[in-house]
Formats: C-alpha cells, structure tokens, sequence
C-alpha cells in the first residue's frame, strides 16, 4: 500500500534554512553578487567554503562513511531554495549535485571504486570542486556530446559547461561508454559569455588528457542530470519567492497620489496571480525533492512536472519584478536584473520546460493530436 508523501518541511529543515539564510544575508548580499559578476572571479570562493567547510552542506548527498553528511535530496532542496533567493554564485547545484550524483552512480569495486570515494570525499569537504562535462542544457534522458579514448586518453571538445572555471576535476563521458575523472588543470577551460553571470559556462578542449575510469557513463549522466532538473526546481523557487516578497515590499513603500503602489486593484490583481504560480511551484518544487529523496518509481514523473512548470513561474516572478519597481527596476545597481538572467538562464538548464511536457506526455501515453 503507498503512502502520501510528506512534502512539509520538518523541524531540521527549517532549522538548515535559516542556517543558510543568515550566512547569505551576511556574505551574499546583492551589491556584493553584482561587483563579483563585473570581475574575473564570478564565483564567491569565500562564501563557498563558509559553505563547504564551515557548514558541511557540499556534502549532504554523500555517505557519512565516505565523508559526507548522509541526508538527502530534500535537506539539499531546501539550501538551493536559500540560494536562489540570494542568486548565489557557488557551483552549488553542478558540484554537490549534479557531479555527487554522477559519481554515487559509479561502480564500488576495485581500482574505480577506490578512485569514486577518493572523489566523492573530496567533493564533500569542499576541498575540490567537480564539474560534470556535459552541456548545461542537456536534459535527463537527452543524448550528449563524448570525448574520444585513445590510449587512456581523452580527445575532443565540449562546450556549454556549467562552472566548469571552477572545477577542480572533471567528469567526462567518452566514445567507449565510459565516465572518466580528468584534472582540470589538464584541459584547456575557456569561459564563455553567458547571459547569467552568476553560473558561468565554459568550452574544455582535451587533448592528450590523463584520464581515470570512474563508471559506465550512460546511468551516471542519467542520474545526475534527473537530480540537477528536479533540485533546479527548488532554485527557481527561492528565486521566485524573492521577487514576489522584494516587489509586495516595494510596492508598500513607493506611493503615487499620496498611497501606496500596492494599494491600486489592478497590481493586486497581478501580484495575486503571481503568489498563486509561486505557491504551486512550491509543491511541485517540494514533491520532486522527496521523490529523488525516497527512490521512488514515481521519480522522473515528479521531476518532469517540476521542470515542466518551473521555469515560466520563474521567468515571470522576475519580469514581474523588474516592471513593477518601475524605473529602479530597469537600473544595472539594481539586483532585479540578477534575477530575471537567472531565470532565463535556468529555463534552458537541465532541458527546457517544453522537452520535460514531451518526457511527461511520452510517460502517461499522452499522444499529440493527429
């Protein structure tokens, strides 16, 4: 007999978010994010190892016997919500995530195993940071680029990575099914201009490239770009809520006519249909954090219709913001347009919100019309 899922957070969960929330309010705040997205260093190192090695949070996903915290997809759901709200720029989601899953999938057996708990130990102290080398809008399922082997070497070009500037070690698929572990400073990694500059992208060239076998690459692409898909979900959530509490509190302040913005019926109207969208991408966001948490069979559905629903709440939870703090709202030294790059960035991660509809309608046998 199935049960129903919990999808409220417990006592601890809440405890982790305002853990996380305070550390961002003191080290992430946005004029901070916008100075760093106008330098040569994008990504926060500080903050990411407040993170990593103050609080432990890289490695939630791992096994306490390989070094990590041994929690789950929902204890990491709720620090990605912290951090979308913040527009963080840590390699979260591609290191602690996507890279954790990757590796967890790998075999645990012999000189590869020994290889996969050296790796995942690593990434759970924050001590390296891993990158898996396939583009940043791959969807789960969705065929991906491959390297060339060559007498345990890898050849070949990939582009659209996700901070991979930062990684330490990245993991690559090759032409001979095969995951491999490559040190970065053994590819060449060149940073592309991305449209959001908190999560910056790069173009790796390998050629000749040391590389280890970790797994067979099919299931571990597979599992981590699910995980990547249904936690984004949680990342565009805390994103949303942010532009949706940021505007109701601007809209209080600013008056016109000697009243409150907020007060006219037509922004009620709109703000009330944007919490609406907000609120139901919070269950969506929360039921795909417990599926992956409980391995359940249900877990690709659930993704799915997070991923199917999340980015157009996004996206326009930060139109909404921009428009609606009026001529601040358009201003650079504004964070508002932080977040609308964010949400357009993150609508074409892990698979764009129509490629996850046509995944869900091919799972309950929903054909086009003829």
């Amino acid at each position: 007999m199935s049960t129903q899922p919990d999808l409220l957070h417990s006592e601890e969960e809440e405890a982790l978010r305002a853990a996380v929330r305070d550390l961002l309010t003191d080290h992430c705040d946005p004029a901070g994010v916008l100075r760093r997205t106008e330098s040569d260093s994008p990504h926060d190192v500080k903050l990411w190892k407040s993170l990593t090695e103050g609080m432990g949070l890289a490695g939630l996903l791992v096994p306490e016997e390989l070094g990590g915290q041994g929690a789950t997809h929902r204890e990491a759901a709720v620090v990605l919500e912290e951090l979308g709200r913040a527009v963080a720029p840590v390699p979260y989601l591609t290191s602690a995530v996507v890279a954790t899953e990757a590796l967890l999938e790998c075999g645990h057996e012999g000189t590869s195993g020994a290889l996969r708990a050296e790796l995942l130990g690593e990434l759970a102290s924050g001590a390296s940071v891993g990158a898996l080398a396939v583009g940043l809008h791959t969807a789960p399922g969705a065929p991906f680029p491959t390297a060339r082997l060559e007498n345990g070497t890898l050849r070949g070009e990939l582009t659209a990575v996700a901070d991979a500037g930062a990684a330490d070690v990245l993991l690559v698929p090759a032409d001979d099914g095969g995951l491999y572990a490559v040190a970065a400073a053994d590819a060449t990694v060149t940073p592309r201009i991305s449209l959001d500059l908190t999560r910056p992208v790069a173009r790796i060239v390998l050629d000749a490239a040391p590389a280890r076998r970790l797994g067979d690459a099919a299931p571990a692409v597979r599992r981590a770009l699910r995980a990547g898909a249904g936690l984004l979900a949680s990342e565009q959530l805390g994103l949303a809520d942010w532009c949706l509490t940021e505007t109701v509190r601007y809209l209080k302040d600013r008056k016109q006519f000697n009243r409150p913005v907020g007060g006219f019926q037509a922004l009620k109207h709109r703000l009330a249909a944007l919490w609406l969208e907000v609120v139901n991408l919070r269950a969506a966001a929360r039921n795909a954090a417990d599926a992956l948490a409980t391995g359940g069979e249900e877990r690709d559905l659930a993704v799915a219709v997070a991923q199917a629903y999340a980015a157009g709440v996004a996206v326009h939870a930060a139109e909404e913001a921009v428009q609606l703090h009026g001529g601040i709202g358009m201003t650079w030294e504004h964070p508002a347009h932080l977040y609308l790059k964010r949400a357009k960035a993150d609508s074409l991660a892990y698979g764009t919100a129509g490629a996850h509809r046509e995944r869900l309608a091919a799972m309950v046998d929903l054909r086009p019309p003829a």
